[in-house]
């Protein structure tokens, strides 16, 4: 499956300013519909109705410091909310917005707890919209009226967000929205792929040019094999990826190379374009990238 390229975007697509969703393989279509946050007064709960599913990551936002396993931030207030995402600079920033009477918040959040023990250069947050008049007045500003939601920050700039997601869509949104450090070379500009390809002129080996967009639900869903593959195959292939809606020079590089459906897979050797692949099936990407590296598929 792959996206059709009808504008291409310098900065993220207006229609962040309100939740919709954005990932078109989603298969998980249900989400929660709170009752009326931002209408009705508080009512008074038990101090432990929200700690039902989250005991540890509230202990952690009380002590300010998460234990060793833990690095799920819950926030009580806009204040602490924005101080978090200024604190994080650059880091992606993962938030989760559930309720404690919500069954499918519940079932996520321990995946994301496990994504916070393995993920350490990416933030994680919990937002309780039940919680308070706080927490409620959080989720109004932000727009946030079904759970779980999860919106993705860098910057303190709302880049992505998501609802009713399952386990494996928040594992691929985080390694696609938070990759900095694994084998996948990140490139920003059309002369950081010359660079790339002059660099890997003389090992002769294969590039795996994975040209995406930022929003593009495809794109995130392959970029998990991207990734293993990448630390598979590191003697013999060079995985590179590049956002064609990042910047001016990305945007020209995606015409210059006749990209018009995304994830497309442009392979090089030699310093010359030898094939492309569009498309998300993991299968068919292993396929090309054999078969591009002289193995026969039978």
């Amino acid at each position: 499956m792959a996206t059709t390229i009808t504008n291409f975007l310098p900065k993220p697509p207006p229609h962040l300013a309100s939740p919709t969703k954005l990932n078109p393989f989603n298969p998980y279509s249900s989400s929660y519909q709170l009752p009326n946050f931002f209408r009705k007064p508080l009512q008074a709960k038990p101090q432990t109705s929200h700690k039902l599913f989250v005991p540890r990551a509230t202990a952690a936002s009380k002590t300010k410091k998460a234990a060793s396993d833990e690095r799920v931030l819950q926030v009580h207030s806009v204040e602490e909310f924005d101080e978090a995402l200024r604190t994080a600079k650059n880091k992606l920033v993962v938030v989760e917005y559930a309720a404690s009477h919500s069954l499918q918040s519940s079932k996520i959040y321990p995946f994301m707890v496990d994504l916070s023990r393995t993920c350490s250069d990416v933030e994680f947050l919990l937002v309780m919209g039940d919680e308070s008049e706080k927490t409620r007045e959080l989720c109004k500003r932000e727009k946030i009226d079904k759970v779980p939601h999860f919106s993705f920050y860098k910057s303190m700039e709302k880049i992505h967000e998501e609802e009713g997601i399952g386990p494996d869509q928040l594992v691929g949104d985080v390694l696609y929205y938070g990759d900095n450090h694994s084998a996948v070379v990140q490139l920003h500009s059309g002369e950081d792929v010359e660079r790339l390809i002059d660099d890997h002129k003389v090992d002769q080996k294969l590039i795996v040019l994975d040209v995406g967009l930022k929003h593009c639900g495809p794109c995130v869903k392959v970029y998990p094999t991207v990734i293993k593959l990448s630390k598979q195959m590191t003697d013999t292939v060079v995985f590179a990826r590049m956002n064609g809606d990042e910047n001016d020079s990305c945007m020209k590089f995606l015409k210059d190379m006749n990209v018009v459906e995304v994830p497309t897979f442009l392979f090089i050797r030699d310093g010359e374009i030898c094939g492309r692949y569009v498309g998300s099936g993991k299968g068919e990407l292993i396929g090309e990238i054999l078969r591009y590296q002289g193995v026969r598929v039978t």
